[in-house]
């Protein structure tokens, strides 16, 4: 097993893996052994290869017996079990990095009533409690090692976006080989039960909505922005364009009247950022949902997504009758929190709408489309972006609901062996993997670097955004500030027990609930670092 990871690296150090190389689709350990487990148990069974790019007919089981109650996979001395499904799938690989860069890749599927082979079609159905649809993503976390980044990411923005997808882990087995911890979740897509939208129609109201487009990359059929991205000055940058991809209707499903309308529209909202910038009746806000776009920068931000703004940044329209402003939707958050070792990606002390000052600049490169610069140059939406963020930093940003929603997912992925068992078919702890900045030695240590990461983060992002919290983090002696004589007080605290954290819950600097040295040491570091 060493013998293949230190093989691995020597091909990748050596430059030998090019970028755009797909790995092995298999875990290294083939032996892992799955019996019982709090988390629902997948099986795929499929005799064709899978492929990237044309579905395939594939078997799909689903155990899943409901919170709180063991899953088996020995269904004969464990009868009665619920099975959640049991059919037909069109199945294939998805994502683009995630798929490429990963050795556990993640995969599209959709419910048939019969075999492709026999003609089948997509049929909707619901899956582990999620409302029926006939279009579903696994999900395969394998360079996020804490697995929770993108449940994480759902979760903090599912209370402000009008959509935000759901997602459920599970433990996949496939062809009768564990393949690990996945995330079965919905994709953003059209539907009764996610983003409600009408086909559009040929003219009049009907030409107006709806549309789902996503700023990405050229590798789809899209439409090219006429404007060049710009830096954090408002310099164009004219070696790169912005591609906006067509994700519904599907780009040979669209007629010539539904291009023309969706192109103009964007167009329109571009220009009215430049041409009515800050004009509160012909300026940018006559075309999109400025509570919306707020909501998904600060998400966003949150996360220090190394991917927002230029890759995965979906945003729809619906008919002008019902809404004639552009949304956005959070999607693809792997990379993000501190996960990343390029781009600036694991500080915690930039704006990651900014990050086309240091992007490569030449035409493959995806940038940021112009819209987040003049949207940061808007003083009054600025504003409201402040008072946002002081709202959601009293509710579910608050730091130690943060620390508790981790804990939370790291001890579905925990407490039954999940993680362990997922180590096991993937025995890399300690070793790099693309593109991580923080190497971790285990699951608790990359648990503990998640949750100092996103500390540091929130408390660079108050400072910016002009919110002061009522226990600012290490400030001990409740002063507004965070110094040596925080450290003095909390050791004094410490050697003569009068610590109360109901009184004193800014003493807890690592989040786990307990107040000793470790806390001592990370106000040190905190402050050494001016984080």
């Amino acid at each position: 097993m060493k013998r293949f990871v230190v093989l691995l690296a020597i091909v990748v150090l050596a430059g030998l893996l090019p970028s755009s190389a797909v790995l092995l689709s298999s875990p290294i350990n083939k032996n892992v052994k799955l019996k019982s487990t709090n988390l629902p148990i997948v099986w795929l069974t499929a005799d064709g290869t899978m492929n990237h790019d044309e579905r395939i007919t594939a078997r799909m089981k689903i155990i899943d017996n409901g919170t709180g109650q063991l899953n088996y996979t020995d269904t004969i001395a464990h009868p009665g079990q619920h099975v959640d499904y049991d059919g037909y799938i069109a199945i294939r690989y998805r994502g683009n990095s995630s798929y490429t860069h990963s050795m556990k890749k993640p995969y599209s599927f959709r419910p048939l009533d019969k075999p492709l082979e026999e003609g089948g079609s997509w049929k909707k159905v619901p899956m582990l409690g999620m409302p029926k649809d006939n279009n579903w993503a696994l999900l395969a976390p394998f360079s996020d090692r804490s697995m929770i980044r993108d449940m994480l990411a759902f979760e903090i923005s599912r209370p402000w976006m009008e959509y935000t997808p759901q997602g459920r882990y599970c433990e996949v087995i496939y062809n009768n080989i564990y393949y690990g911890v996945y995330i079965l979740t919905e994709v953003v897509s059209k539907g009764k039960n996610r983003l409600n939208l009408d086909d559009p129609g040929q003219e009049g109201d009907e030409l107006t909505g709806g549309y789902i487009m996503e700023v990405d990359r050229d590798d789809e059929p899209n439409y090219v922005s006429k404007y060049p991205p710009l830096t954090s000055t408002g310099q164009g940058i004219y070696t790169s364009n912005i591609h906006f991809q067509y994700k519904f209707p599907d780009y040979e499903d669209l007629t010539d009247e539904q291009l023309t309308y969706i192109h103009k529209q964007i167009d329109k909202m571009e220009t009215a950022f430049i041409t009515g910038f800050r004009n509160k009746t012909t300026g940018e806000c006559k075309y999109i949902d400025e509570t919306s776009f707020i909501d998904f920068q600060l998400a966003m931000e949150i996360g220090h997504n190394i991917d927002a703004y230029r890759l995965s940044g979906k945003f729809f329209k619906r008919r002008d009758s019902q809404d004639s402003h552009f949304k956005m939707v959070v999607w693809d958050m792997n990379l993000a929190y501190g996960n990343c070792n390029y781009h600036d990606g694991w500080l915690t002390d930039t704006w990651m709408y900014q990050v086309n000052d240091i992007l490569p600049k030449k035409p493959t490169t995806d940038m940021v489309p112009l819209w987040w610069y003049y949207l940061n140059k808007d003083t009054l939406y600025i504003q409201h972006l402040k008072q946002r963020w002081s709202q959601y930093r009293q509710s579910n940003l608050r730091i130690d609901n943060l620390m508790a929603t981790i804990d939370s997912l790291a001890t579905m992925l925990t407490s039954n062996g999940a993680e362990s068992r997922n180590t096991m078919a993937y025995p890399l702890w300690g070793t790099y993997i693309w593109p991580n900045y923080y190497i971790a030695t285990d699951y608790n240590d990359e648990i503990a670097f998640l949750k100092q990461w996103i500390t540091d983060r929130i408390v660079w992002m108050d400072r910016q955004l002009d919110y002061r919290p009522p226990h600012l983090p290490g400030d001990i002696n409740e002063d507004g500030e965070v110094t040596i004589a925080d450290v003095n007080k909390l050791i004094e605290m410490i050697l003569l027990g009068t610590i109360d954290l109901d009184d004193i819950p800014q003493a807890d600097l690592d989040g786990d609930g307990e107040v000793g040295i470790a806390d001592i040491s990370y106000l040190i570091y905190c402050i050494l670092s001016n984080g």
